[in-house]
């Protein structure tokens, strides 16, 4: 029956992610810069599950939100990296004990997200007609950074919260 029950918040959480990626509460954006959803969801479940699941839940968000997105840079490479990344520091035992430690993560998390798709940008487009510093690019990217690592040492500590209570048997 836990089992059952940490499906369902799994695959309920996994359905907000896209939902909140298209309509993004505009109380909650910073200079019209919304947070970075994916990285929100996918930390806790990484930390929890592993390397592995990791991996596969970056894929899978990447696959599923670049579905969404008919034309442009591809999230599913850095999801997968942080996925995996997440895992493997969940996997070495050591519990994340501070909330701040969640923000730190979200943050570096991201910033490589972000600077992901910039660089997907940068390279599909011809190098002489482009300018590589773009001002919009990195107001967007620290804006995002600042507003998930804002977020989500209060999010992601519930969710670590719910998953985790959910194996303890009452």
């Amino acid at each position: 029956m836990q089992k059952k029950n940490q499906k369902i918040i799994f695959i309920f959480s996994l359905f907000c992610v896209p939902f909140l990626f298209l309509v993004s509460p505009k109380w909650i954006a910073l200079q019209g810069v919304s947070p970075c959803w994916p990285v929100l969801w996918l930390l806790p479940w990484s930390l929890n599950k592993g390397k592995a699941f990791g991996l596969f839940a970056g894929f899978c968000l990447g696959f599923f939100l670049d579905g969404l997105t008919i034309d442009g840079p591809s999230q599913i490479p850095s999801l997968m990296i942080l996925g995996w990344w997440w895992g493997q520091i969940g996997h070495q035992g050591k519990s994340i004990e501070l909330s701040l430690n969640l923000g730190l993560l979200s943050l570096i998390g991201t910033v490589f997200f972000g600077s992901s798709i910039w660089l997907q940008n940068f390279f599909s487009e011809d190098f002489l007609d482009s300018s590589w510093f773009h001002i919009w690019s990195f107001h967007t990217l620290l804006s995002q950074a600042i507003l998930t690592s804002l977020i989500a040492p209060v999010l992601c500590s519930w969710i670590l919260l719910k998953i985790n209570s959910r194996r303890q048997p009452n």
